[in-house]
């Protein structure tokens, strides 16, 4: 692929959904697909691939990467992590699984600087977001970043103005927007069979959502450019249950259950209505009450209400246990006039009004296509690089989402109870502790993007 880099117009188009499996009767659907898709093997010459470059190498950012590259449209000519270790590790994996051999990299303004590159995958913790995904759009390159968007309002914000400016493609990783069920959940919602839509319950109940076991503070591992790592966060020092993984349950750098699975399964109750706009009035509570002495600042125990224009979005999260409604761990709840549905990312399921509702009378929907959510996420990611078109989870997407998942946490953090928006002036109003939580505190010399 051409990595020569022209200014591009951020069109304003809406997603394109797969049309669900039409029936006569209610019951269960599946849909074949074809074989896998190419790994390493393309057959391709690299001058037909989008070649692409990953920030944060452990777990998500690596995952993203291998799901690229199986579509066998890319090419990994670089890769930056501030742990060795991981790096090292992943790049002898990668070499491995498909015989590439990217340029390794620790400070990612480096890697930025490679003209290779086309796009970056943004796997970093939440708190490097906006500095990475800024950065690589001001460096000319298209951008896949894991949710949520950011770890603060104001730099979810500032990525979604980058996108504007540079006119680069954007895709957030929640995948979800891609998937089969979904789309054919949504296009079912959305033909009016039930009628009116009331309310949509969101839970996430999961044991890691209460934090890592507390352990005592070590001396930096080797390898580990804890300093690079910190960036823009507080000066603090190194605790394993802060570190890989577990970062997400502090403030500095994460949000959460709320902002970890909230924004996946926020989201899917806005597309309900296909709800763009931001959340006006909030209120909630956030706890602790798991009785679990783990290392942690953000709760186990959180409820969120948001009041719509014409239904209701509940979200509650419960870190420490496993089990949840309808025996699912996490899900959607869809109440309707005719009837409520229940959904995960592995089928849906309708329980008809006026019918009993246990698992014999249940009708049952199921769309198995043979590709993931993530399969279908990174090739629709790739077609926007090639088309210049908007993703199927566009920055605005993720951006508003976003929102919705940190005002739940910044109601906990301040005790407000409810809260006011006002889009316009992007402030709550009249509450001064709210506010002081919109834009993050910058250290260690990093400042906010200026875009």
């Amino acid at each position: 692929m051409n990595t020569e880099k022209q200014p591009n117009q951020w069109h304003k188009m809406g997603f394109t959904r797969r049309s669900f499996l039409k029936a006569s009767s209610l019951g269960y659907l599946a849909l074949e697909a074809g074989g896998s898709l190419a790994w390493a093997k393309t057959g391709k010459s690299s001058n037909e691939l989008v070649r692409v470059g990953v920030i944060g190498c452990r777990n998500k950012g690596y995952n993203v990467l291998r799901e690229i590259l199986r579509t066998g449209r890319a090419l990994c000519v670089a890769m930056c992590d501030v742990d060795d270790e991981v790096l090292q590790r992943r790049a002898a994996e990668l070499k491995k699984e498909t015989g590439q051999s990217p340029k390794l990299y620790v400070d990612f303004r480096k890697m930025l600087e490679n003209p290779e590159i086309d796009a970056v995958i943004v796997g970093s913790p939440d708190h490097w977001h906006c500095l990475h995904a800024v950065y690589a759009m001001e460096a000319g390159k298209d951008v896949y970043v894991e949710k949520p968007l950011a770890n603060s309002i104001h730099e979810c914000n500032l990525i979604a103005a980058a996108a504007q400016r540079y006119g680069r493609v954007v895709q957030v990783g929640q995948q979800q927007r891609s998937g089969d069920v979904w789309n054919g959940l949504m296009d079912y919602l959305k033909s009016g069979a039930l009628g009116g839509l009331r309310r949509v319950n969101c839970w996430a109940n999961f044991a890691y959502g209460a934090g890592a076991p507390k352990v005592p503070d070590t001396a930096v591992p080797e390898g580990v450019d804890f300093r690079l790592w910190l960036g823009p966060a507080p000066e603090r020092t190194f605790n394993a249950s802060r570190f890989h993984g577990n970062w997400r349950h502090f403030w500095d750098y994460g949000g959460g259950l709320m902002t970890d699975w909230g924004v996946h399964l926020l989201d899917m109750a806005l597309w309900a209505k296909d709800i763009t706009e931001e959340p006006t009035k909030v209120s909630g509570f956030g706890m602790n009450l798991s009785g679990l002495d783990r290392a942690r600042e953000t709760y186990d125990t959180q409820s969120v209400l948001y009041q719509m224009d014409d239904f209701l979005i509940q979200w509650q999260q419960n870190g420490g246990i496993e089990r949840g409604p309808y025996e699912k761990s996490y899900g959607v709840e869809y109440v309707c006039d005719g009837g409520t549905i229940v959904a995960d990312r592995e089928d849906w399921t309708l329980y008809p009004e006026g019918k009993e509702t246990d698992t014999e009378q249940a009708e049952a929907f199921k769309l198995r296509s043979g590709r993931s959510d993530m399969d279908l996420h990174a090739n629709n990611f790739l077609d926007c690089v090639l088309s210049r078109k908007l993703p199927n989870c566009s920055v605005e997407i993720g951006r508003n989402v976003a929102l919705y998942a940190h005002f739940g946490n910044v109601l906990a953090r301040t005790g407000a109870g409810s809260l006011d928006w006002d889009a316009t002036q992007q402030q709550f109003v009249g509450h001064a502790p709210a506010n002081g939580l919109i834009v993050p505190d910058y250290h260690h010399g990093w400042k906010l993007p200026a875009v």
